[in-house]
């Protein structure tokens, strides 16, 4: 069953019809769907399908020119041209007068086996396919390479595509539409465990509870999502152990460098800071400066996949737990810890529920920009943080906080987001807090009183 990915598709449609070549650059971090895309649209289509792989030209080539004649014939066969340049030339003419699309899946491992490969593409667009009706999609999961060697300016590419793609994950409201059987609360849960990435979804059984799933996936030494994480580390990096000691530092709550470098026993920051940019590049890390502040001083580093922060968090410290099949007391010990993990979780659901409010029109204010903030109260003299903040051009400002608790939230919780929000200058403040289990009567005539606030209750709250 194919879902979501509603707008990268009509994209793609529109580029094909338009009966001229196109380029279109496809990216975005492993198992997020992009060669699931691609296949979807495809669907029909006359299309070349290259996935390139990680070995030498030679054995690239024959693959390549297995998957052009196999497009052209409709069989398998033993050709294979004398190089690159022979199987760009036979494409353009099948290109000439009909449709073809062209997908090179992985196209850093072509390029990393045949350093040419940009060049002698860039050199097919300028002088020949240009005159064609090829569409050109080049997909990759490395995403410093993608960035950089196909769409970065010193790319022999640069400048040439006509359209670009960054895949994401899914977001909440597509996990929605993804399950059918999971109340509110299993959704948030499942969203949570598998970041929205698509193949960690399709792990998740609706005729299971989520403890079940939790067990079946992340608890047992058998299962397709115990080894994840390790074997995508040790599938992009030359020395997991110390990729793996950083992100178990950070998902157990180390943020800035000199913590991460620390708590992972390397002990040099220099060091760290080299394998912290590799695992952005792979889209696992993210960093991240207060909002509206660019001082690299004050950014700190989190995992961008949730997934591996529920895994990080909770596996290796059960391991010895699981590895001896005692998977119901390693829960035992988990459960305890889920509403804790899941505060991670929700404040990024409540990002995403506020991005489509506001592009309906339907809050007090319109934001253009959203972040996180944390620094310094300057009248109780203390570092705080403010789980979201927006703002527009008109000094407007929106200040929201999100608990994830069974306990309703309370009038402090409004009185301390108020106060948070005096410490900025803006000229309207909009206050929004968002609730698990929603709010006492204190809280709820607090908000009256003061006005411009919204109470968000969680089971309240419609994805589109």
């Amino acid at each position: 069953m194919f879902v979501g990915r509603v707008r990268e598709i009509k994209i793609l449609e529109g580029l094909y019809r338009k009966n001229s070549f196109e380029f279109a650059v496809i990216y975005g971090r492993r198992r997020v769907g992009k060669t699931t895309l691609i296949n979807e649209f495809i669907k029909g289509k006359k299309a070349i399908f290259f996935p390139g792989i990680d070995s030498n030209e030679k054995q690239n080539l024959e693959l390549f020119s297995n998957s052009i004649m196999f497009a052209q014939t409709g069989m398998e066969t033993n050709t294979v041209f004398r190089d690159f340049n022979d199987a760009f030339e036979y494409i353009y003419k099948m290109a000439e007068q009909e449709r073809v699309i062209l997908v090179i899946d992985e196209y850093p491992y072509l390029a990393n086996c045949y350093n040419g490969i940009s060049s002698l593409l860039a050199s097919f667009i300028d002088h020949k396919f240009l005159k064609s009706k090829l569409m050109l999609i080049l997909c990759g999961s490395s995403l410093s390479f993608m960035e950089n060697q196909v769409l970065g300016y010193q790319s022999p590419l640069y400048g040439r595509r006509t359209a670009q793609m960054k895949i994401l994950p899914f977001t909440f409201a597509e996990c929605t539409k993804y399950y059918q059987k999971f109340d509110k609360m299993e959704l948030a849960l499942a969203y949570g465990i598998t970041g929205g990435i698509p193949l960690y979804m399709s792990k998740m059984d609706e005729n299971k509870s989520m403890e079940d799933n939790i067990k079946d996936n992340f608890l047992d030494t058998s299962a397709y999502l115990f080894e994840e994480p390790g074997n995508l580390i040790k599938q992009e990096c030359r020395e997991p152990m110390q990729y793996n000691a950083i992100i178990k530092s950070i998902a157990t709550g180390s943020t800035k460098i000199s913590e991460i470098s620390g708590t992972s026993g390397i002990n040099d920051t220099g060091i760290t800071s080299n394998y912290i940019t590799k695992l952005i590049s792979l889209g696992i890390i993210q960093k991240e400066c207060p909002y509206k502040t660019e001082t690299s001083k004050k950014s700190i580093y989190k995992l961008a996949d949730s997934m591996f922060q529920f895994w990080y968090r909770f596996v290796p410290v059960n391991r010895a737990l699981i590895e001896r099949g005692a998977k119901d007391r390693a829960y035992a010990k988990v459960e305890s810890q889920i509403p804790a993990y899941m505060g991670f979780v929700f404040e990024e659901m409540c990002k995403q529920y506020l991005w489509q409010e506001n592009l309906q029109g339907r809050l007090p204010i319109e934001f253009t920009d959203m972040g996180r903030w944390w620094g310094n109260d300057s009248v109780y003299k203390k570092q705080t943080e403010i789980d979201i903040m927006a703002d527009n051009e008109e000094n407007e400002a929106l200040f929201a906080e999100c608990k994830w608790r069974n306990e309703a939230v309370g009038e402090a919780e409004l009185e301390e987001l108020h106060h948070q929000s005096t410490l900025f200058h803006y000229r309207r403040n909009v206050l929004v807090l968002f609730s698990k289990s929603g709010f006492t009567k204190g809280c709820v005539d607090l908000a009256e009183k003061l006005g411009d606030v919204l109470l968000i209750d969680y089971k309240d709250m419609k994805w589109e």
